[in-house]
């Protein structure tokens, strides 16, 4: 049995540089929001770099919540700058509890982690940096109960 214990340890480690090899994720980072609420004039800013624009992205936004958020959906505003200042906006809606209050996502206690997909196989129209400014969309001029906004970019197919 101790000839096997250094084979597994082996292997595991093996496995886990492998996978710390592939990995797809490019870019992935969070704005924290104040605890006081999400002011409709506060801006979350994101900026990273693409230098294959031939290859397909998927891309996420991502937010943190409190079960006291009041509302079922987030609306988002979303505004991008590409390398040659080319900006485009967009505005997304998405679901953080189904139609009954329960949660979406995955969460421990009142907080929980929404992943959405924005773009699926995207490309990008060149390399360099992009900026990604995303603001709230709700009528309430102070939304709380929203802790972070992330954006996840990663490899497609």
């Amino acid at each position: 049995m101790t000839l096997m214990l250094p084979k597994l340890t082996k292997f595991f480690l093996g496995c886990l540089l492998f996978a710390s090899c592939t990995s797809n994720e490019v870019y992935f980072k969070y704005q924290t929001i104040s605890e006081n609420g999400w002011n409709k004039d506060s801006v979350c800013k994101f900026e990273f770099a693409i230098d294959n624009a031939a290859q397909p992205y998927n891309m996420y936004v991502n937010t943190r919540n409190r079960g006291e958020y009041p509302y079922q959906n987030l609306w988002l505003f979303i505004r991008q700058t590409s390398p040659d200042s080319v900006i485009t906006n967009d505005t997304i809606e998405f679901y953080l509890a189904d139609e009954f209050g329960k949660w979406l996502g995955n969460g421990v206690g009142s907080a929980f982690n929404m992943p959405v997909l924005y773009r699926q196989n995207f490309k990008f129209p060149k390399n360099g940096v992009y900026r990604f400014e995303i603001q709230h969309g709700m009528r309430d001029s102070l939304l709380v109960g929203i802790n972070d906004v992330g954006i996840k970019v990663e490899k497609g197919n």
